[in-house]
């Protein structure tokens, strides 16, 4: 009630004011009141007395004009919506409420941050978001059994450094990140590099699953030398690896998921740590996958590890090399990028 003595009153409040009127006059049994109005019997019978002793104020709420109960201490929504725009404005909810708390000791709650970054129009809900339809496709049930793999050529070092390529390895089964590597372009040789460590650190899986560049396969009709392999292909053939392609995008789909969870949260952690070099970020992502892994990974339908050790006879360094096919001819004489090379036996004429 202001000065002159007017009530002011909410919509909902307005036609509750009707309905207890009516109940005070007698035009209106107690329980139907109840019933329009959503209460108890026993609540309307307590509003029609507050209406004969205070009037049509006595039906305003009594929380009006208190602070909620759930209201931000003075000044941190404002600290908090700083930092978000300062440092995190590009984070989800969730990585940005764990920073908040990680290196700035806010303990907030998610849904809190949502709110705040939605009201500040740093993140748009899901729900407000186009759909997005895929094709389901199971698991394969045991780790190692097939691993995904693909190169994802992005600014990782945002305008540190020059972009660059980050090749992923994902076990289908449990979406595990197996290996990452940073690397200035997708090349055999990166691979070759990329593949021997994930081999000497889990052994061979049964199959490596890659789309249809040619590193990988032989696309033209007539392949080199009249092989149907690549340099690759031949290293994965050496050590009774498979080698399958997808035929679309869509089709390996858990790696290329993952290229746009890395280039969210793997980039920001890379900001935070102010790495800018290859060496540095090489170094610094085996921490980031075991902590990943620990969070994300999920539990394969089988317990059988399908990983198989590297036998004795199979000398890594000599596989994963370039390796070209050449017929000595008559003369001892063979040729390779346009050029020709004699082979000369030198004998020991000595005594």
């Amino acid at each position: 009630m202001n000065d002159q003595g007017w009530v002011t009153m909410s919509t909902r409040e307005l036609d509750r004011l009707k309905v207890v009127q009516a109940v005070a006059d007698g035009h209106l049994a107690r329980w139907r009141a109840a019933e329009r109005l959503g209460i108890s019997a026993r609540q309307v019978r307590r509003l029609v007395l507050r209406l004969q002793e205070d009037g049509p104020s006595g039906l305003i709420s009594r929380s009006r004009g208190r602070p909620g109960n759930r209201q931000l201490p003075p000044g941190l929504e404002a600290r908090v919506r700083g930092l978000i725009r300062d440092t995190y404005a590009d984070f989800g909810p969730t990585l940005a409420w764990e920073k908040l708390r990680q290196c700035h000791g806010i303990e907030l709650s998610r849904a809190c941050v949502r709110r705040i970054m939605i009201d500040a129009g740093f993140w748009v809900p899901r729900k407000l978001r186009p759909p997005k339809v895929y094709q389901p496709r199971h698991r394969r049930a045991c780790y190692g059994e097939l691993i995904q793999i693909d190169g994802s050529d992005h600014r990782w070092f945002e305008d540190r450094a020059p972009a660059c390529t980050l090749l992923v390895y994902v076990d289908d089964a449990t979406g595990q990140l197996m290996q990452l590597s940073f690397v200035p372009t997708e090349s055999t040789f990166a691979y070759f590099a990329a593949t021997r460590a994930y081999v000497e650190r889990h052994g061979k899986p049964v199959a490596f699953y890659s789309d249809k560049a040619g590193i990988f396969r032989v696309n033209a009709k007539d392949g080199p030398d009249g092989r149907g392999y690549t340099q690759f292909g031949r290293a994965l053939f050496e050590l009774n690896i498979d080698i399958l392609s997808a035929n679309s995008s869509q089709a390996k789909g858990r790696v290329e998921r993952m290229h746009g969870v890395l280039q969210d949260r793997l980039v920001k952690e890379l900001r935070l740590r102010g790495i800018a070099t290859l060496p540095a970020a090489n170094g610094f992502a085996a921490s980031f996958m075991a902590e990943f892994n620990a969070r994300f990974a999920k539990v394969p339908r089988s317990e059988f590890n399908a990983h198989r050790p590297v036998r004795a006879d199979e000398d890594l360094e000599r596989i994963f090399t370039w390796r070209e096919w050449r017929k000595v001819s008559q003369s001892l004489t063979l040729q390779y990028g346009k050029v020709v090379y004699r082979w000369s036996m030198c004998r020991n004429t000595a005594g």
